[in-house]
């Protein structure tokens, strides 16, 4: 998939460029364009075929961070019980500008190969495996149902699905009864039919499938669809149970394939790092420029300041001001943080020396040890290296903190007592401490910061009909990026 060094030059072909553009090796462009075509019948595909061709590595880093971004919005959207239109038009932006769908070649290139790469990141282990399915069937069903009727009709029709056969009209005339009961619920909250005339007339032209029950086993047990002899008739609009089920099934099976293919990768230095970043789950997002003005001491001190701040960082003042110190990592991390919360180089050795010779250690001290260390963190020493604020994958990297440190993530970090504590302080509802903590307990870190963020700072209730979030409620993957969503204007 990835040209070597060497090959650069000599393998340049159809007019690429300095801009390294993707090459299909041996593809003329019309031989390219029927591919794409036969992958993607209708703006979507089940990705049957693995790639043949050649990109760049920032391609294949670039292309693939936009995908987890989308899915990682995704998981954070469902998992705050966001659904239907309001998760369609929550993901929209996103899904325009980092993965769109169309039939522009690029667009399809960049979905096919960021897929694959995914692909060997989420490979390595059941667990991984398990969310990277739930993750892609998620975005399968949420573009389907973004597609036009004519849309999904044509990939349907593409799609070589075993044991799937529509019933005739005398078959379903002879159920008809058994078979409007069965879809009539269904009817009125998926298709909003409030009228019982509108109800039937929908059933008079509504197609009905015949499957094997275990196809669509999640229809079952609530009723959803008619049972007879072992078979299920499910109704055409509700088909997409069944192709995302399928979906599901055939990458679970692809990707224990690619596990098996992983040593190929031993001899290449490149590509592990990548994956292994990329496995993580989690982005690397720069910190949000201060919309808040400087801050200050006297800020860290007002309520509503504090009340915007993230559990890490309320952590780190506590330790500083219970102890008037903190160790090196709780240091960096909490200077780095006021740094991109707006605090001036200035400011910050003000607000050190305070908390600092609050304590036993001297003025003279303070400016022998430490000062040095906080210039350098603002780029005033040594090489004047810029350095950013840590996002959460970075903290998460990081040591976890012993007796009298402080640095870290709560969410990882805390006893489950302390984090309830914590929780109930920033007076949460008990639903909103069981949703942290179900988070906590599947590892998903940023998730539980998400869930805090959304129960002190949400504006409007999820359910509330026709919300649509903000642009700014996405998943959190920063301390600074917490801050200045919720930091009062």
């Amino acid at each position: 998939m990835f040209r070597q060094s060497k090959r650069r030059v000599a393998q340049r072909r159809h007019g690429d460029g300095a801009d390294g553009a993707t090459i299909l090796a041996g593809l003329t462009a019309e031989e390219e364009q029927a591919r794409y075509d036969q992958l993607y019948p209708a703006k979507l595909s089940f990705y049957a075929l693995p790639p043949v061709g050649e990109i760049t590595l920032d391609q294949f880093e670039t292309w693939a961070i936009d995908r987890l971004k989308v899915l990682l919005e995704l998981e954070s959207l469902i998992q705050r019980n966001r659904a239907g239109r309001e998760l369609e038009q929550a993901m929209k932006p996103l899904l325009g500008k980092l993965l769109p769908l169309g039939e522009e070649q690029e667009a399809r290139r960049k979905d096919y190969y960021s897929h694959f790469i995914l692909r060997l990141c989420f490979c390595r282990t059941a667990e991984l495996r398990e969310r990277f399915v739930r993750a892609e069937t998620a975005l399968f069903r949420l573009r389907f149902q973004m597609l036009t009727s004519a849309d999904q009709a044509r990939f349907v029709q593409s799609l070589d699905l075993p044991l799937v056969q529509f019933i005739d009209e005398a078959e379903k005339q002879a159920l008809g009864a058994q078979l409007y009961d069965a879809v009539a619920p269904q009817l009125l909250h998926q298709l909003q039919l409030t009228d019982e005339a509108q109800r039937r007339q929908f059933f008079q032209h509504e197609r009905f499938l015949k499957l094997p029950f275990e196809s669509v086993i999640d229809l079952v047990g609530p009723r959803h669809v008619l049972l007879r002899g072992g078979w299920a008739y499910l109704p055409q609009f509700m088909q997409l149970n069944h192709i995302a089920a399928e979906y599901a099934a055939r990458l679970a099976t692809d990707l224990r394939a690619t596990y098996q293919h992983l040593p190929a990768l031993a001899g290449d230095d490149r590509l592990p790092p990548i994956l292994a970043h990329l496995s993580a789950g989690h982005v690397v997002a720069p910190p949000p420029p201060p919309t808040g003005g400087g801050l200050t001491a006297a800020d860290l001190a007002a309520e509503p300041v504090r009340a915007a701040l993230p559990l890490c960082a309320r952590g780190l003042l506590d330790g500083l001001a219970a102890n008037h110190h903190l160790r090196y990592l709780g240091r960096q991390q909490l200077a780095l943080f006021l740094k991109g919360a707006g605090m001036s180089a200035d400011d910050a050795l003000r607000f050190w020396a305070d908390a600092f010779t609050a304590g036993p250690t001297s003025l003279d001290r303070f400016n022998r040890e430490y000062r040095y260390a906080l210039r350098h963190t603002y780029g005033l020493e040594g090489n004047r290296i810029n350095y950013r604020p840590w996002d959460c994958r970075t903290i998460l990297a990081k040591p976890r903190p012993a007796r009298n440190e402080f640095h870290g993530c709560p969410y990882r970090d805390w006893a489950p007592d302390r984090l309830a504590a914590a929780l109930a302080a920033m007076q949460l509802a008990p639903p909103a401490v069981a949703a942290v903590r179900d988070a906590c307990a599947r590892r998903e870190y940023t998730l539980a910061c998400t869930h805090v963020f959304d129960a002190c700072h949400g504006h409007v209730a999820p359910s509330a009909p026709g919300h649509v979030p903000a642009p700014d409620m996405s998943h959190i993957v920063h301390p600074n990026q917490f801050f200045e969503r919720a930091r009062p204007a």
